[in-house]
């Protein structure tokens, strides 16, 4: 057997967003979220996944969104790299989702709790070693909840579980276990037989369920990852050369001015920044022009125009772009 990576949009949204997947999905969150109690005992899929509503890469920041039995909404995201303004991104999603349950002349007290789960392929809070970390709003001295947890964020950090197959206890490691390592497996294995919606996951997830179809979105899904992070590794290892060329030759000129020590430690640094920016800059062009084809000179000349802020700003919306149309008319609409 060969098991697609759950950490691909089309396969997370598969595996825990179709419609036979409730009881997959009730099975995960309550392990996430309540520590593997039996909490969430039913629950509605907000519109399942359909082959034909995903599209070749990801389509949205919310991979997969549930309503619980007590009303509570919870949203899932599988985040494969840390980009720029993450942790406000997760903010401001869990907000919105809370914001929006209110129709036009309804009151606050038609609010119900939301919970925004995360995880995440790469570590978002080094300072501590736990996996799965949960916040919500307390008050600073005394701990003291506010309105009993009515909006939570719960994070689950991959590179921190290092267990192994035989070290899996329960089942709060047995479906991060499969969240990280499904790819590895080649049977389905007894422990993971142990919990039967993990079992029913990796059928799922297994290769010769699949179509053709969507197969290939898979693939080019894969493919897109490993390309961006190769893109990232490269824009970053450039920046960091760029500037250290810059610094130096800065530093030399600034030294004969104002003394080698502060000339050197000046250059360095503003090395370093035009290198970040013109490795940023490098790197949205070239997943521009893989995204929409050859750009045209005119939208070169405006990129490479924008200042560091608004290359960081481009770098989010450039996702939603469905065109290079769209593309054309946010460098109009933000031109100087």
């Amino acid at each position: 057997m060969r098991f697609i990576s759950p950490k691909t949009d089309f396969a997370f949204k598969k595996i825990f967003g179709s419609d036979q997947s409730q009881d997959i999905l009730i099975s995960f969150l309550n392990a996430m979220i309540y520590s593997g109690n039996s909490v969430i005992q039913d629950l509605e899929i907000i519109a399942p996944y359909s082959a034909r509503d995903v599209v070749d890469l990801k389509d949205s920041y919310l991979d997969v969104k549930a309503r619980l039995e007590d009303k509570t909404t919870v949203i899932i995201e599988m985040q494969v790299w840390n980009v720029e303004a993450f942790e406000k991104r997760v903010v401001y999603n869990l907000c919105k989702t809370y914001a929006n349950q209110l129709k036009s002349g309804q009151g606050y007290s038609y609010l119900n709790p939301v919970i925004a789960l995360t995880i995440t392929d790469f570590q978002l809070f080094p300072s501590q070693e736990k996996v799965i970390s949960c916040f919500y709003f307390q008050e600073e001295t005394e701990k003291l909840p506010y309105q009993e947890h009515e909006l939570k964020l719960v994070f689950v950090e991959l590179p921190k579980f290092t267990k192994q197959l035989e070290d899996l206890e329960n089942v709060i490691d047995k479906w991060i276990y499969f969240i990280k390592e499904a790819p590895s497996l080649e049977i389905i294995p007894e422990k993971m037989r142990e919990i039967p919606q993990i079992e029913k996951a990796l059928t799922i997830a297994n290769q010769a369920s699949l179509s053709v179809a969507e197969l290939e979105k898979i693939h080019k899904q894969e493919m897109f990852l490993e390309d961006r992070r190769g893109e990232m590794s490269l824009a970053k290892r450039e920046a960091k050369e760029e500037g250290r060329m810059e610094g130096r030759m800065e530093g030399r000129m600034e030294g004969r001015m104002e003394g080698r020590m502060e000339g050197r430690m000046e250059g360095r640094m503003e090395g370093r920044m035009g290198g970040r920016m013109e490795g940023e800059r490098s790197l949205i062009l070239r997943q521009l022009e893989r995204r929409f084809g050859e750009l045209t000179s005119e939208a070169i000349a405006s990129i490479e125009a924008l200042t560091s802020q608004d290359l960081e700003t481009l770098g989010e919306a450039m996702w939603d772009f469905n065109n290079s149309q769209d593309l054309l008319n946010w460098l109009q609409d933000n031109s100087d």
